[in-house]
């Protein structure tokens, strides 16, 4: 599809599906609240309620300003890939951009490291390099905080802040050679149209060049085969295959090339954790070192059953799943009906690359009674899931073998 539609209309939807000023910058509405639906998420005060906004159907609303909106996780049931219209948002600045015109739009591409610095159209990112396509996950940092014991501040998030899609796009590498980096770059940063209002600014993030230089790393303008939904980063997003989607910065608007490190707000102090094996502390405690947010752990998700589900007794019970990490791809998931005491192994789907999302099933017959439903995946350098949450005070990463319990009556 040509990149030749234009978002003037964008503003007057989102008003209309959410309430928001001419800025973008109002609340829904009481009155639109209350005629919504509700879902109940497994943590305290975990009543949301389930808005449409643009081009979006109804999703799990946690702010408004900035939208925050999460993935019903019964999405996860229905494929690999996750429908545009059912893919979760995550902006950190209020003053998110209103009004895009695709075919209108540039990237600046520059910086102290960069010897040839230039402006790139989005016709020009269409046409003169050759467009890759990549199935990858997209995930918050903070997928799943809201379950956190003891809980942590920041958005109370339960599982469905991560989606899987095919993206279309341009390596970045293709961009930066024509640039022509100097000797002494050392990171590149990118920007977006969003701006800050309050708090850490500007949302600015950075690469390493040899990160940036991988191949792998994408300036995407396609989602699904289609152009990005605007509240996923039309026209142009950078996707950052098995990284936290913190790095996967929307309506990208400059690129710059660095001799230093960069030390923003969004570098630093935030997205940062414990800098040690597992990047985990206990409760209570400081860690003696951070690093920057990187790679996905591995994990797992049981999506056909529910926590507190009821099933037949003695009739087949047919059980699907998901699981995915930071870039391995998955070797193996096992399963288990009795808590983690016994293990078998379950039948892998179709691999749709090794960032994406692999599909598992297997099946049971249950007994009556209460059963405890268990999963865990395995990459292929043979990292797995802790048995036990581990803990962070900024409640990321979490990636415990999580528990599904089920009546059969």
């Amino acid at each position: 599809m040509p990149d030749s539609r234009s978002i003037d209309g964008f503003r007057r939807r989102l008003v209309a599906a959410a309430g928001l000023s001419a800025a973008g910058a109002g609340l829904i509405p009481a009155r639109a609240l209350a005629q919504s639906a509700t879902v109940d998420l497994p943590m305290a005060n975990g009543r949301r309620s389930l808005v449409a906004f643009p081009e979006k159907r109804p999703l799990i609303v946690l702010t408004t300003r900035p939208p925050q909106l999460e993935t019903p996780f019964d999405v996860f049931d229905q494929g690999p890939i996750t429908p545009n219209d059912a893919f979760f948002v995550r902006y950190h600045n209020a003053g998110i951009p209103t009004t895009i015109d695709g075919d209108r739009h540039t990237i600046a591409i520059g910086g102290n490291a960069c010897a040839k610095p230039f402006t790139l159209t989005m016709q020009e990112l269409r046409t003169q390099f050759s467009p890759v396509e990549l199935v990858a996950v997209n995930q918050c940092s903070g997928n799943s905080r809201g379950l956190f014991n003891p809980r942590v501040t920041g958005g109370q998030l339960a599982n469905g802040a991560m989606g899987n899609a095919r993206w279309t796009g341009v390596p970045l590498k293709d961009v930066l050679a024509r640039a022509e980096l100097k000797p002494s770059a050392k990171q590149v940063t990118f920007d977006g149209l969003d701006q800050g209002v309050f708090g850490g600014g500007d949302f600015v993030k950075a690469l390493e060049v040899r990160h940036a230089m991988d191949g792998e790393v994408m300036l995407a303008y396609q989602m699904n085969g289609t152009d990005l939904p605007v509240l996923n980063g039309f026209p142009v997003r950078l996707v950052v295959p098995g990284y936290y989607g913190t790095y996967w910065v929307k309506h990208l608007s400059a690129i710059n090339v660095i001799d230093t490190t960069f030390d923003g707000f969004w570098m630093n102090p935030a997205y940062r954790v414990p800098d040690n094996d597992c990047a985990c502390i206990e409760p209570g405690t400081t860690p003696a070192a951070t690093r920057p947010i990187g790679r996905f752990t591995v994990r797992s998700f049981i999506t056909s059953v529910a926590d507190g589900a009821q099933v037949r007794a003695g009739q087949p019970l047919a059980v699907r799943g998901i699981a995915f990490d930071g870039g391995q791809g998955i070797r193996e998931v096992a399963w288990s009906a009795d808590g983690g005491q016994t293990w078998r192994e379950a039948t892998l789907g179709q691999d749709l690359g090794r960032y994406s999302f692999r599909e598992f099933t297997f099946g049971l017959v249950p007994p009556p009674g209460m059963h405890d439903l268990r999963v865990r995946a395995w990459n292929r350098s043979g990292q797995s899931q802790p048995m036990q949450a581990l803990w962070q005070p900024a409640g990321y990463m979490r990636n415990v073998v999580e528990s599904v319990r089920i009546t059969a009556a």
